[in-house]
């Protein structure tokens, strides 16, 4: 009985779990031109369900005030598209001294030189109850800015450059990220009195999501014939942790080699930070019990 109510706790662990053992018993079902077609109920529909979805579950006056925090933005894009594009680099000039594939290396580089990611990043931020205005605004916003900052970056440290279709990447990211959520604060105008009387299982929604992403992207990384390295550089890359990427060194013959990193990092990523969640959480609450207690009374 006790199992069961910790199973029905941490379902979405066990979710993860099971999303993870279906992608490696049957791959074929979640990759690109599968049954499921991720490059569309992913891609686009789940994404945009997400933004609906906090579109909806935020009051408009948390997603006003988030625009004011001027140095918080600032902190993470110079965080995320200077400082860490620029470490990694630093890290990776002492990698390259070890038997580690080079072309691995610039793969690690490239991952480095990506904006952040939209509706993970936006999912996980709620779940351990920190500030989903301020993640959506940057998650879109770095997004935004990641399509000219990311091919200069690449410039920059390894040399490649390219022709970004700007246009498509703009309008893919406005219709799915922008759009759903101006819909999702309209909607929720109309339903207000609803939404606060019923309080629907806005987080559940969203993380019940983030499971058909995580099933989706396992099925892409078990189903790739290009993740066959040796045990060596493999392990390196899974401690240290896509389509920019194909149109940045379209035709390159190490292409392959080059997308490992980004292949493995996303489905890591999601995992290390879904089983992050309780631990941060936690320390959230106590930090807000802290910041109460420390509080005057008058």
């Amino acid at each position: 009985m006790r199992l069961l109510e910790r199973m029905r706790k941490e379902w979405f662990m066990v979710g993860i779990v099971l999303a993870i053992a279906g992608a490696k018993l049957e791959p074929s079902i979640g990759v690109n031109g599968g049954p499921l077609k991720p490059e569309i109920t992913v891609s686009y529909i789940a994404v945009a369900t997400i933004f609906f979805n906090s579109g909806l579950s935020l009051k408009t006056e948390e997603l006003t005030s988030a625009l004011v925090h001027i140095k918080l933005h600032l902190f993470i894009q110079i965080f995320t598209l200077a400082f860490f594009p620029t470490a990694i680099w630093l890290f990776l000039q002492l990698l390259s001294i070890t038997p580690i594939n080079e072309w691995l290396l610039k793969g690690l580089q490239t991952v480095g030189c990506m904006p952040p990611p939209v509706s993970s990043a936006v999912i996980l931020t709620k779940a351990v109850g920190g500030n989903e205005a301020a993640a959506i605004f940057n998650s879109a916003f770095g997004s935004f800015l990641g399509i000219v900052i990311t091919p200069l970056l690449l410039l920059l440290f390894l040399g490649s450059s390219s022709s970004v279709p700007f246009t498509s990447i703009f309008s893919q990211l406005f219709m799915t990220v922008v759009v759903p959520l101006i819909i999702g604060q309209i909607v929720r105008r109309y339903i207000k009195d609803w939404l606060e009387r019923k309080k629907p299982p806005f987080g559940a929604v969203s993380s019940s999501v983030l499971l058909m992403i995580i099933y989706t992207t396992f099925c892409d990384t078990f189903s790739n014939p290009n993740i066959d390295l040796d045990k060596f550089s493999l392990v390196l890359i899974l401690v240290i942790r896509i389509p920019m990427l194909k149109i940045v060194f379209a035709g390159h013959e190490h292409l392959s080699l080059i997308s490992v990193p980004l292949l493995i990092y996303h489905p890591v990523q999601i995992l290390l930070g879904s089983v992050l969640v309780p631990t941060i959480k936690s320390w959230m609450v106590s930090r807000q019990k802290g910041v109460k207690l420390t509080r005057p009374t008058v």
